[in-house]
């Protein structure tokens, strides 16, 4: 009975180095969100603003590109608008081409959308606070950092005319 305790204790003494080791770490950077890009993120409504920025290819004009998650997954939304907003109201932002999101999809303004800004502080940078705007989802606002079109990360992303 007493070499039985013996044994017991010995493998516990070793098992809970082992166990231990184990564990869950839920506040461990891993588990953070982590975003490699130089566009910003914002997801606090039912749309997420993904990797939002704006491509400069000449002072003054660039294209804002972001990627809307729909995180409802039984109606599709549309975004209706971005608008500048706060010190960059007088921004001027032109929508075409894809504005629909659909239901638990996403929409990519890099390749689907078209979406041209044009205003004094669309310098690379330089942070620009725009508003997104859809028919169901909540309006997001960010302060998107305008990049340089020179980058070659940003070598697909169509510009305005006269950038």
């Amino acid at each position: 009975m007493n070499a039985r305790r013996c044994l017991v204790a010995a493998v516990l003494v070793v098992a809970a180095p082992l166990v231990s080791s184990c564990g869950v770490n839920f506040g461990a950077q891993t588990d953070q969100v982590y975003n490699p890009a130089a566009g910003v993120d914002d997801r606090s409504g039912s749309v997420d603003v993904l990797n939002a920025l704006i491509v400069s290819g000449a002072k003054g004009s660039g294209t804002v590109s972001a990627t809307l998650v729909n995180n409802v997954a039984t109606r599709s939304d549309t975004l209706r608008r971005v608008a500048g907003s706060g010190s960059d109201a007088n921004l001027q932002v032109s929508t075409g081409g894809t504005t629909r999101i659909p239901a638990d999809g996403l929409l990519n303004l890099a390749t689907q959308g078209r979406v041209f800004a044009r205003g004094p502080r669309i310098v690379p940078g330089n942070f620009v606070q725009i508003t997104f705007t859809f028919d169901h989802g909540t309006a997001i606002t960010v302060q998107a950092p305008v990049v340089s079109a020179d980058d070659p990360t940003y070598a697909g992303i169509p510009l305005p005319s006269g950038s």
